[in-house]
């Protein structure tokens, strides 16, 4: 079942506790791609520094103002495309960052966009085929394995392009630390994700 938009209509935190188990899907060009969510990161309002809402509306960040349950997706330094799931109502700027997933379908076509970057990185070529639980496994990494791109800001959540769905899977446990990867505002602990689990990035404990 595709989340409705009630789903993201509410506080951000909640929204990215219960984003864990949930499943990310992309259909590009109708080859479909989807993964379980095992890493989250909060983002709330302009007085948090590390929000994209931080320095208040512009033309960048206007999905984070509108109604809750689209996509926000940006380059992170020019390369890496993140995505977001907009929360809590419009007006209120807020979002959800999807750090890890747990690969399920078109695995063949997440391995096949990977590869595909790492060469044009020049890797080397008897470098090792990833493990599964690498595909995905940081928010760079997860939109590259499912076609994610900047075509996708603004998607609606709700429709058949870019959506999430509850497959009802079961997760072990939840743990909250601090946000990783910024400079700021890294004393709030939004950064959720599933216990022990190999997907997901960043210091583990």
């Amino acid at each position: 079942m595709t989340l409705p938009r009630r789903f993201y209509n509410r506080p951000t935190l909640d929204v990215a506790r219960e984003l864990l188990g949930k499943v990310l899907v992309h259909d590009r060009r109708g080859v479909v791609t989807s993964g379980a969510i095992v890493e989250v990161e909060a983002y709330i309002g302009e007085s948090d520094p590390a929000c994209h809402a931080a320095p208040g509306p512009t033309p960048r960040n206007a999905p984070l103002y509108g109604p809750p349950g689209y996509a926000y997706v940006y380059l992170n330094y020019g390369i890496h495309a993140l995505v977001n799931v907009v929360t809590e109502p419009e007006g209120s700027p807020a979002a959800v960052l999807i750090r890890a997933l747990d690969p399920l379908d078109g695995i063949d076509a997440m391995r096949r966009r990977r590869a595909r970057a790492a060469k044009g990185r020049r890797a080397r070529r008897d470098a090792a085929p990833l493990a599964l639980h690498d595909l995905c496994r940081g928010p760079g990494n997860l939109t590259m394995a499912m076609g994610i791109t900047l075509a996708d800001n603004r998607c609606d959540l709700t429709g058949a392009r870019l959506f999430i769905e509850d497959r009802g899977l079961a997760i072990d446990g939840i743990a909250w630390s601090g946000r990783i990867g910024i400079n700021v505002g890294t004393e709030h602990p939004w950064r959720a994700h599933v216990v022990r689990h190999p997907a997901v990035s960043g210091r583990r404990r």
